[in-house]
């Protein structure tokens, strides 16, 4: 189990330094990689280094379970806040997971934060396509359901006065 840890934790120490795209975080690791993680995190408890907190939070954001990826965010966060030296590619990390969260708005924010510093980030500039897609994509249904809202209202209310005048 430790050399499948180490093996785990070196994948992705080295993803740290080269950031995925996007689309890696849509396969989630199977659920013994993901245990191995998580053990090697309780594992080192109220002490766990940065590196074992970083490889869990990817774990699960990476996971298909909203709750997984939304403790994978709340651990990021708190790496970003607690650990300047890691802030770079805790943004991107970040980004992904709130757009995997459908938190387009902070998506936005973090991606923009690490494009400000670094504009040619391939991988950042992919994501912000990514998130205006999803964002133009969910403004166009909002405005499709509002306007089945609003014909649904009209024809509704042509029926109550229709009702109305008959009396």
């Amino acid at each position: 189990m430790w050399t499948q840890a180490l093996s785990i934790a070196v994948l992705l120490a080295d993803m740290a330094f080269v950031l995925p795209d996007a689309a890696d975080a849509d396969s989630p690791l199977k659920p013994d990689e993901l245990q191995v993680l998580r053990a090697q995190y309780e594992k080192e408890g109220y002490y766990v280094g940065v590196q074992t907190k970083f490889n869990y939070a990817w774990g699960l954001i990476k996971s298909s379970s909203r709750n997984e990826q939304q403790e994978g965010v709340r651990l990021l966060s708190d790496i970003f806040r607690n650990s300047p030296e890691r802030r770079r590619e805790c943004l991107y990390y970040l980004a992904l997971g709130n757009y995997k969260l459908g938190n387009y708005a902070e998506a936005r924010r973090y991606n923009d934060l690490l494009l400000d510093h670094e504009p040619g980030n391939l991988q950042a500039s992919s994501l912000r396509g990514l998130i205006d897609d999803k964002v133009a994509k969910e403004g166009l249904m909002g405005v499709a359901i509002l306007s089945g809202v609003a014909i649904a209202a009209g024809v509704v209310g042509g029926m109550l006065f229709k009702g109305a005048r008959r009396r």
